[in-house]
């Protein structure tokens, strides 16, 4: 006579077939990411080279290849705002050897751009924060001969719509600073955008266009060596290895702060040890000492806001700055 297995002893058979099947399933992805890297992994950055994302994504991917003996290799991607590099690495195969460096301005794009062809939260996962900066009010000091902040209102309000500000282009955070600052202090500045922060900033040392409200990675050097001129950044405090510059609330626009801020993500499917290789490489690299200094004297602290932690930041960004959009009236230039 056949006996059958109790249900309580069927349920324990079930268990040990699914853990089986799990334990199968997962072999080789834990092989794959003890494997991983094993070959060069792509870094696309939705900007042109020479821009704020650059700035940190350059020395922390060096600092990555140098420790795991393997390439991290950027790949610049400009074009519509930081839209068009973040669409192709959405695309991109979710193998573990593609992520996307993006930052604050993707948080602002579906406010700005009504037809994306990606989701930021529906075609990636997020891996973490790179950095968060404040972003710092530059002029070229020859087209806008200003000592400070309350002179460079003086002169927008005597002369309205005389000056111009560059930005990183349409739907950038850039461009958004500007429009809050627009609306904030009642002045009026025509926005001139570009292909990418570091196109911007080319002009605005050659005397192209009068000022911008830049992340300080991008700025942080030219500063230093004179060829623009701070005057002030839009953070609570001062920055790291600029305390010679003021805040906005200090310099008299108290309600004005707006922070630059870079993260990292890898495209939708991409297997989750992959993801948790790449974040501890990653904080391995930021707590270095080498890049505790980068990270410094380009006016930032070392971050540590990683997986849904982060993606939770990155939602309520988007909300801030889908208020921004509606309140200025912001539109694609």
């Amino acid at each position: 006579m056949t006996q059958h297995p109790t249900p309580s002893r069927r349920r324990a058979l079930l268990g040990l077939a699914a853990a089986a099947l799990a334990g199968s399933a997962a072999t080789p992805m834990l092989a794959q990411a003890q494997a991983w890297p094993n070959k060069p992994v792509t870094i696309v950055v939705p900007f042109p080279a020479g821009g704020g994302t650059d700035a940190f994504a350059r020395p922390l991917f060096a600092a990555m290849s140098k420790a795991a003996g393997k390439q991290f290799v950027i790949d610049n991607k400009g074009g519509a705002g930081g839209t068009l590099g973040a669409g192709i690495a959405a695309k991109a195969a979710p193998d573990g050897y593609t992520f996307f460096m993006g930052a604050v301005h993707h948080a602002i794009a579906p406010s700005m751009y009504p037809k994306l062809d990606y989701d930021l939260e529906r075609d990636f996962v997020p891996v973490g924060l790179i950095s968060n900066v404040p972003q710092v009010i530059v002029v070229n000091p020859q087209r806008v001969p200003v000592a400070d902040l309350k002179g460079l209102l003086d002169f927008l309000r005597k002369n309205p719509a005389k000056l111009n500000y560059g930005s990183a282009g349409n739907g950038t955070s850039h461009h958004l600073a500007g429009e809050l600052f627009k609306l904030q202090t009642k002045t009026f500045i025509t926005h001139i955008p570009y292909r990418g922060a570091g196109p911007a900033l080319q002009d605005l040392i050659a005397g192209q266009v009068d000022l911008m409200f830049d992340g300080l990675g991008s700025s942080a050097n030219h500063i230093k060596g004179g060829r623009i001129k701070a005057l002030a950044v839009a953070g609570p405090q001062r920055a790291p290895g600029f305390p010679d510059v003021p805040t906005t609330a200090e310099a008299g626009v108290p309600t004005y702060q707006v922070a630059t801020w870079y993260g990292l993500w890898a495209p939708k499917g991409t297997p989750q040890p992959v993801i948790d290789a790449m974040t501890a490489e990653m904080k391995k690299a930021l707590n270095s000492d080498e890049l505790k200094t980068v990270w410094a004297g380009l006016g930032a602290l070392p971050p540590n806001q990683w997986g849904a932690d982060f993606g939770r930041f990155v939602s309520s960004e988007t909300k801030r700055w889908h208020e921004v959009v509606k309140n200025s009236g912001a539109k694609l230039d």
